[in-house]
């Protein structure tokens, strides 16, 4: 795929990956008509994840959502969380991404989230830094993959969109956790933690995904 497609795939993939309210509806249409016009298999993906989570009715959607990102660790959409959980490091971390879009000259409002909030780093990437943004997912595959695999396992409509987004990117995808848990190396933080306290991050506890 060339830049222009992926930008298209990533906004798409943004946008899907929001609260399915009104407004979320009234702008499925404009989000269809530029799958529509790309090539492959991976908008293919975008559109059947539409098509689901369209299909339910607006509220059974809502709650879908809700349940799915809002009230279970194993689906958060925070890439860091993966990574580093809710140790000392993930505070620079974040920091680090709020100077990615402040160096790429990026005025963005975070409006409540972090800014390592997925739907915000694909939008990055679509509309203002393409390089950086695929850094940035690249840089976070193992958190994309296992978030991936978490939502195929619980058998969500979210599933194919974080397929695409992985597919997307350089190199096949781990077909185990194990495997997507060494993209991202050592634990990067236990000092002080427990090996089996909560904060460290989710990766380590396969079987909590």
């Amino acid at each position: 795929m060339r830049r222009h497609e992926h930008a298209v795939l990533y906004a798409a993939a943004a946008r899907l990956l929001e609260y399915p309210d009104e407004r979320w509806r009234d702008g499925l249409g404009l989000v269809l008509a530029a799958l529509a016009e790309q090539r492959g298999p991976l908008p293919r993906l975008l559109e059947s994840a539409a098509a689901q989570i369209a299909d339910d009715a607006a509220e059974a959607a809502r709650r879908c959502y809700v349940e799915t990102f809002d009230m279970s660790r194993k689906h958060a959409l925070y890439l860091s969380y993966w990574t580093d959980g809710d140790t000392r490091r993930r505070g620079e971390v974040l920091g680090s991404f709020k100077r990615r879009y402040r160096d790429s000259g990026w005025l963005v409002d975070l409006d409540g989230e972090l800014p390592d909030y997925l739907p915000l780093v694909l939008e990055f990437t679509a509309r203002a830094d393409y390089r950086s943004g695929r850094a940035l997912l690249a840089e976070y595959r193992a958190s994309l993959e296992l978030l991936r695999m978490a939502l195929a396992d619980a058998r969500s409509p979210y599933a194919s969109v974080l397929e695409a987004v992985c597919r997307s990117l350089p190199g096949a995808s781990p077909t185990s956790r194990a495997e997507a848990m060494a993209l991202a190396g050592p634990p990067r933080e236990a000092v002080g933690l427990d090996p089996y306290d909560p904060r460290l991050l989710p990766m380590a506890q396969e079987g909590n995904l």
